[in-house]
């Protein structure tokens, strides 16, 4: 008989209850599936102010209140704890204070953000010792849970219900190493070195690098696909973390995140004009004029109609679409693009679709309806990222027959293969180099595939076929912690 496994998801944010992007969903599907395989999951997330009015944690249980819970360099922090029992197997533990989380209307963003998260590292471990809990996994994910390893490993006497408890730390984005301070920003010199105790002094906590540290003590490292596993140990994406990981490159593994397809699917979902799937793959038009007419662009089936939903940066390939701007406002397409980011993107984009308001269509704020509508109504979708540590957007677009353009790095490299005419072999089209001419050639590919509507449907109804469920990467899962249990106990 196989073992149930103990594991601790440590996490900034778990949906539907607090969510600013991918990460949230990874930390409410893995739990969710390795429950179905019989382990015991705890969450651990903070309590935000946003939370108070969601109708769902109103009658949460208090299992742990005092004043004096959390000592930081000599200051005392009240906590309370509270519980949302799921099912058996199913549990979340919230993180509540007032002046880190419970008052505050947003996840990120603040000054004092290193301080609200080493609260809340402190705090995790606090629940794990008042309540005598000897998990076999503690998974943190993120630089907002990197804290974690480092007081383990450092001050294993402090947490004697801990030693044979091995950690997890998961990178999905090594450009976030810490809050408040741009780590790119601070002095070479004055630079966290992660070594010894985490610092509690103001000014070295305001410099004090959650993901170095996590990444010197954690028993074992992944990121959220395999080739960004690779890349990491390059100085091109190693985000100056590279010969720190290279060290450690036998501990380091890379597992590719699934989607949910109860929620990603567009036979359900309740966002669209008209639910469809691979059998009925037809009704995808409806979708695609009824988004047109949403966007103000010229209603025509014929016209390739490409959309993208992503953060309006530069890591997302933003530049490369600006760049080339001046030339796809006279190909035969229309691009619609949803989202927030920055305003110099965000400001060009809405002053091009005035220019070109049945070509080009410029949506903001993001939302996820709106992002349903994209994956439903585009006959493409683009993801030109500079890199991407996994993406799931590509995915998710497979399954409603939109087809992905994309920059082969990171995860969109190890789920989407560039199609072949001739063979019929792939599920999207693909540039290598990070260019201007090669994102026009991939571009250029795709928009001519989708003159023979045959072979384009073809693809379209194989695309929506393929399972990047959470099934395979949930075992892939348990096989790592058992690594890393092997490892804490050698």
């Amino acid at each position: 008989m196989k073992k149930s496994l103990r594991i601790i998801s440590v996490s900034s944010e778990v949906a539907p209850y607090s969510k600013s992007g991918g990460l949230a969903d990874v930390c409410r599907a893995l739990p969710n599936h390795l429950s179905q395989m019989g382990h015991f999951v705890t969450m651990v997330t903070p309590f935000y102010g946003f939370m108070k009015k969601n109708p769902d944690l109103e009658n949460l249980e208090t299992i742990y209140e005092n004043k004096e819970g959390i000592s930081i360099n000599g200051r005392i922090f009240p906590l309370k704890l509270k519980r949302k029992k799921e099912d058996d197997l199913r549990e979340i533990i919230f993180i509540c204070n007032e002046e880190f989380f419970s008052g505050h209307s947003k996840l990120y963003g603040y000054p004092n953000d290193n301080l609200r998260f080493l609260f809340f590292n402190k705090a995790a471990l606090h629940f794990l010792s008042i309540t005598d809990l000897s998990p076999d996994i503690i998974h943190c994910h993120d630089w907002q849970a990197g804290a974690l390893p480092n007081f383990i490993n450092q001050n294993p006497d402090q947490y004697p219900n801990l030693k044979k408890t091995a950690t997890v730390f998961t990178v999905h984005n090594l450009a976030f190493q810490m809050g408040g301070t741009n780590w790119w920003d601070i002095p070479e010199e004055k630079r966290d070195d992660g070594k010894n105790d985490f610092p509690e002094q103001e000014k070295k906590l305001q410099r004090a690098n959650f993901v170095k540290r996590a990444i010197r003590c954690a028993d074992v490292i992944n990121t959220v696909s395999e080739r960004y596993a690779q890349e990491i140990l390059t100085p091109e994406f190693g985000q100056g973390l590279d010969k720190l990981l290279l060290k450690r490159k036998d501990d380091v593994y890379g597992i590719i995140n699934g989607i949910d397809y109860s929620v990603s699917n567009p036979l359900f979902d309740e966002n669209i004009e008209v639910n469809y799937d691979w059998n009925s793959l037809y009704k995808k038009k409806k979708n695609k004029l009824a988004l047109q007419k949403m966007t103000g662009l010229e209603q025509n089936e014929d016209t390739p109609l490409i959309g993208m939903t992503h953060r309006l940066t530069e890591q997302k390939g933003f530049d490369l679409i600006r760049e080339i701007m001046w030339i796809l406002v006279k190909l035969p397409l229309q691009l619609v693009i949803v989202g927030s980011g920055e305003k110099e993107y965000l400001n060009f984009f809405r002053q091009t679709a005035k220019k070109h308001p049945k070509r080009i269509g410029a949506w903001s704020p993001f939302s996820h309806d709106m992002e349903s509508k994209i994956y439903a109504g585009s006959d493409m979708f683009l993801m030109p990222s500079h890199y991407e540590p996994c993406g799931i957007s590509q995915m998710k677009s497979l399954r409603y027959g939109s087809i992905p353009i994309v920059h082969k790095t990171g995860g969109l490299s190890d789920t989407i293969e560039n199609f072949n005419p001739k063979t019929k072999r792939g599920n999207g089209f693909v540039f290598t180099a990070y260019t201007k001419e090669d994102l026009l050639i991939a571009l250029t590919r795709a928009i001519e595939t989708y003159q023979y509507p045959k072979i384009w449907t073809h693809l379209a109804w194989e695309a929506m076929q393929l399972s990047y469920s959470w099934k395979l990467p949930a075992k892939k899962y348990v096989d790592l912690y058992k690594i890393a249990m092997k490892k804490k106990n050698i």
